[in-house]
């Protein structure tokens, strides 16, 4: 599978979302994006991040940390 059929169903947030969702600073979402943590897509100037990529960031954290939320 390449990258262009990996995103074509997927659906992107915001950095400003993605920041949101992970209760951190939109510039550690940037440092993610940039230290290759986080998988985004560049349109234009912004960046989006695929949404289940968020998801399983935040389930792995949720199991490291053993919070349930």
């Amino acid at each position: 599978m390449t990258v262009a059929e990996s995103f074509a169903n997927a659906k992107f947030m915001t950095v400003t979302e993605v920041a949101d969702m992970m209760r951190v600073s939109r510039m550690t979402v940037y440092r993610m994006i940039h230290a290759g943590e986080l998988p985004a897509v560049r349109f234009g100037r912004s960046y989006r991040v695929p949404q289940e990529a968020v998801q399983a960031i935040v389930s792995d954290t949720d199991a490291a940390t053993g919070t349930d939320e």
